[in-house]
């Protein structure tokens, strides 16, 4: 994929008829379709352009004419914001997360995706599955991972990790136990709350809704 500055694309055309257009919904991307969205400049300045997050390459990527274009690696640091559809998404070490809490503490989603390639035949009827890595190195050659569509026969797995900013400090979550651990001093309001509303690892919502109760009580 090529990539160009950030900064450039405020020299790209976008036709009227963009908004007409309807795309494939697609499961490597967080969003179902590009979407207006505003970049909110360390300077000030707001950008509103065709926004998505790519998971599978963890990206924020935009539309210009008929490519999709990465916000380039030393672009990054100067974006304060991103928003998209009411969600927010901020810089941090150098990706993009989405935020979900501000208050007392930060609490951000990481949104990831792996995918796995159509199985190939094997012995007896059984099929074999090419490995994460292979299928990503294949995918970047056809340029088919910016697609708005993955290949017939693949498939995609989205998952989240945490992380919670606190007292300065940065704490990252990839399973529940690690955020119970975390909320230690709080177990009896943890297990009252998840008694009550099931806490679900991969639901943002639901992580958030904890944390801000944890937080608050």
């Amino acid at each position: 994929m090529k990539r160009i500055f950030f900064l450039s694309i405020f020299c790209l055309c976008f036709t009227a008829s963009y908004s007409q257009k309807v795309e494939v919904i697609i499961s490597h991307y967080l969003f179902p379709q590009f979407t207006e969205g505003t970049v909110l400049m360390k300077d000030g300045k707001r950008n509103t352009i065709p926004l998505n997050f790519n998971s599978l390459t963890e990206e924020m990527v935009f539309k210009g004419s008929s490519k999709v274009l990465a916000i380039a690696k030393g672009e990054i640091e100067l974006v304060d914001t991103v928003y998209i559809k009411q969600r927010k998404f901020v810089v941090l070490d150098n990706k993009f997360v989405e935020l979900l809490y501000k208050q007392g503490c930060e609490l951000y989603a990481e949104h990831k995706c792996s995918v796995v390639a159509p199985g190939k035949p094997g012995p007896f009827g059984t099929t074999s599955q090419t490995s994460s890595t292979t299928t990503i190195s294949s995918l970047y050659a056809g340029g088919s991972i910016y697609s708005l569509s993955l290949p017939e026969g693949y498939t995609t797995r989205p998952y989240i990790y945490y992380w919670i900013k606190k007292n300065g400090e940065l704490t990252k979550f990839v399973n529940i136990r690690q955020l119970q651990k975390f909320y230690q001093d709080k177990k009896d309001l943890y297990k009252a709350w998840d008694k009550e509303h099931e806490v679900k690892f991969n639901d943002q919502e639901s992580i958030a809704n904890l944390v801000k109760y944890l937080e608050t009580n």
